[in-house]
């Protein structure tokens, strides 16, 4: 069945969206639909803006950290020691 066949098709927008790689994305959405603010780059996968000259920032990704990096933010070195002392005396037995 073609196109000619369906019927007029339903009207469409066709928005422009920048992203900070300067990648250019153009969907297409009904006429009635709410255009959203931000759409993902289908090129590098960063936001994208209606704005040309103003993309939006790219996510800030968080290195991958470890258990003991994590103990590390939420004791001190001080805590660190304390807690260790006292494992160590339950070891020997002294607790």
């Amino acid at each position: 069945m073609g196109e000619a066949e369906r019927g007029e098709s339903a009207p469409r927008l066709r928005i422009s969206f920048w992203c900070s790689n300067g990648h250019e994305t153009q969907p297409s959405f009904a006429g009635d639909a709410t255009v959203p603010d931000t759409w993902d780059c289908p090129r590098c996968g960063f936001p994208a803006g209606k704005d040309r000259d103003n993309p939006p920032d790219p996510p800030r990704t968080e290195p991958y950290k470890t258990h003991l990096a994590y103990v590390r933010e939420r004791r001190s070195d001080a805590d660190g020691e304390a807690i260790l002392a006292e494992a160590l005396a339950k070891l020997r037995g002294e607790i």
